[in-house]
């Protein structure tokens, strides 16, 4: 005598439904293997292409936050407590915040000279490297400019050195992270050549800068500095400043006047009204004005700058 009921048809669909289900689930792919801590949005974004996947990326910053300047949050302490591996800029950029944070957290693992820590100023040559360093000189970096990520030629070695820091954290996945970093190398070196191209209008081109931060960007591009709004680095612009500044302007041009998002605009505005300049806003960093990448980054500023260079 047969006890066995018949399968409903239902049932039938009920298992083939979880059958497919847990297939599925053994061929997804296994969740970040490295969690990253990225200080600024350019190196975020950097993690992101390099570790394709295999990286959970966190950004303490964005666009419109001044580097210099950040508050050292109880959120960023709990990121920085899951991190594996800690990039940021160095060269004091980030030295208002970021050793509360790296104390506050507890964790052993991204310690400044262990293998969890990297600065991006450790593989490439800083700029206004100060002779001495005093309080009058206003905000100055002992170490150097810090804001290296503006000249694309910086961005390859450093991709180098975070690729291989990827691949000590991370040995299973040290194959991949090879291939990343060469097909990003590869893909760089095009644009580079490129923006390169694009840019030969822009050489000798003179303008005058919110804060020092485009240094790196002027030494690639060839552009002239001819004035800075800030007084000292870091100290907002008086109006006597701002009057002798539009002095010199009548007695050697500008062609525009540039600050990053995260700049009060009112000196930039107030110097270009009446010195009859554009006055310019660039992306500065990932996310700013339609940057979403860091090639994209580059091909923003560019044709901004292009604009006024015409």
């Amino acid at each position: 005598m047969n006890n066995h009921r018949p399968v409903s048809p239902w049932f039938k669909t009920l298992a083939a439904s979880v059958l497919a289900a847990s297939s599925l689930l053994a061929f997804a792919p296994a969740h970040a293997d490295l969690r990253a801590f990225a200080c600024e949005p350019e190196w975020k974004a950097l993690l992101d292409d390099l570790g394709d996947g295999e990286v959970e990326t966190y950004a303490a910053t964005t666009a419109q936050q001044d580097p210099h300047h950040v508050e050292a949050r109880p959120g960023l302490m709990a990121k920085m407590r899951r991190a594996d591996l800690v990039v940021c800029t160095g060269a004091g950029l980030e030295s208002g915040w970021l050793p509360m944070v790296l104390r506050q957290s507890g964790n052993a693992r991204v310690q400044p000279g262990g293998a969890g820590y990297f600065e991006a100023a450790s593989v490439v040559t800083l700029l206004d490297v100060p002779v001495r360093v005093d309080r009058a000189q206003g905000d100055v970096h002992p170490e150097g400019n810090p804001h290296l990520h503006l000249d694309p030629r910086n961005i390859a070695p450093i991709a180098r050195a975070v690729s291989a820091r990827l691949a000590q954290l991370d040995p299973p996945h040290a194959k991949r992270y090879a291939a990343r970093q060469a097909d990003f190398d590869r893909r760089w070196q095009a644009a580079l050549t490129r923006w390169t191209q694009q840019a030969a209008p822009l050489r000798g081109m003179a303008v005058v800068w919110h804060h020092r931060n485009g240094v790196y960007l002027a030494r690639w591009l060839g552009l002239k500095e001819v004035g800075v709004l800030e007084p000292k680095p870091g100290l907002p612009p008086s109006a006597g400043h701002l009057s002798t500044l539009l002095a010199d302007l009548q007695r050697t041009p500008a062609r525009a006047v540039l600050r990053a998002a995260y700049e009060d605009g009112r000196p930039d505005a107030w110097l270009a009204e009446r010195a009859k300049i554009p006055a310019l806003v660039l992306p500065y960093t990932v996310g700013g004005d339609g940057a979403k990448d860091l090639f994209a980054l580059f091909d923003v500023t560019l044709t901004r700058l292009l604009e006024v260079a015409r």
